[in-house]
């Protein structure tokens, strides 16, 4: 089984299942992860012990490649996007997107750019979101298997950025430097043809001064957004200050705790800026239990809100609140301090 999990088709099966969830906005690593956790772990361990015996690590399935190969920057292997959206497109709402998305993308926290583009559930970006991840998995093992690369040896963080993953992971190898750079090239050339289609189908729009109506109506169309933009369009900061007069305390989460952080670090910056007595914390989903009666209210992150009736029988058992957010949504939520604050207070209006 594991064998055949290493192959040429087992990687495109495994790999290509993640990006394909998550295209479809189903959290792919959540739905595959559990399924080859073991394998991933246990060849790392066998790629430690053939190193330190002099051998070659030639196990692909590991930890290392899905963070840092398959997903670089985030499912999709999103790394190079944001940095084509700034650089490479001549849509000042393209370029803007870019530019918000850039820092979080680079230490895997992809998000933004998935939903702020957006790239799921957008038909243009169909194929190099499925294929990129596929493309840099067989490079990898093109490299381990023909040109005698030492495979990944070491677990590290999933925020470390994806070239920085490759070096530290295989051992400073020369060829882990080339692969790096390889990688960061051929994703740009998938994603090229793709993202200058989409660019100029913006910039169309813009040109015809249509551009806000019809982007608004094609989030939509992915996204309900119309909560948040009532939200967004009404005095809310003044309505929760009005009304939140009590410390409330929110827990945001999503499924590793790096996209939740953004919605919860909006919401302590508007809290302070506005002096609303409202305190966030980011957290994963399924290490939330222990803290949970801490908490006046949770926000699941669109990862996550697929978990809503489970994690709503948790939170009735305590009296809190229970919210879940959607893709669109979700991404002005984090931009607009003032908007998160009113979301929550409708929360307990509700």
């Amino acid at each position: 089984l594991f064998s055949a999990a290493d192959g040429y088709l087992g990687i495109t099966i495994i790999f290509g299942a993640f990006a394909f969830f998550w295209f479809v906005g189903i959290h792919g690593p959540s739905i595959v992860e559990p399924a080859i956790a073991a394998i991933t772990y246990a060849n790392a361990e066998v790629n430690l012990n053939l190193l330190q015996q002099g051998m070659h690590a030639d196990k692909i399935l590991t930890s290392g490649t899905q963070m840092f190969i398959v997903t670089m920057g985030g499912t999709g292997a999103t790394l190079v996007v944001p940095f084509m959206f700034m650089w490479l497109t001549k849509s000042k709402r393209n370029r803007a997107i870019g530019r918000a998305s850039v820092v979080p993308t680079f230490f895997g926290v992809n998000e933004p750019i998935l939903f702020g583009a957006p790239l799921v559930l957008n038909p243009i970006f169909f194929i190099p979101f499925i294929f990129a991840p596929i493309a840099n998995v067989w490079i990898f093992k093109f490299f381990i298997e023909t040109l005698g690369m030492n495979s990944f040896t070491a677990n590290l963080p999933w925020t470390t950025p994806g070239p920085l993953g490759i070096v530290l992971g295989t051992n400073f190898q020369f060829l882990s430097f080339v692969l790096a750079a390889l990688l960061i090239l051929v994703d740009v050339a998938i994603y090229y043809p793709f993202l200058k289609v989409y660019d100029e189908q913006i910039l169309e729009e813009e040109r015809s001064g249509k551009a806000n109506d019809e982007l608004k109506e094609k989030v939509a169309a992915n996204f309900n957004t119309a909560k948040a933009d009532a939200i967004l369009e009404k005095a809310g900061v003044e309505a929760a200050q009005n009304t939140i007069t009590e410390e409330t305390n929110v827990l945001v989460l999503c499924a590793g705790g790096g996209t939740s952080g953004l919605l919860a670090n909006a919401l302590n910056k508007a809290a302070a800026e506005y002096k609303v007595p409202v305190k966030a914390a980011a957290g994963g989903y399924g290490a939330h239990r222990e803290m949970l009666p801490e908490f006046d209210l949770v926000i699941l992150a669109p990862q996550v809100a697929s978990n809503f009736e489970d994690m709503k029988a948790e939170t009735d058992k305590l009296g809190i609140k229970l919210a879940k957010t959607e893709g669109g949504q979700y991404i002005k939520l984090t931009r607009d301090g003032k908007g998160a604050l009113a979301f929550v207070q409708e929360q307990f209006e509700e």
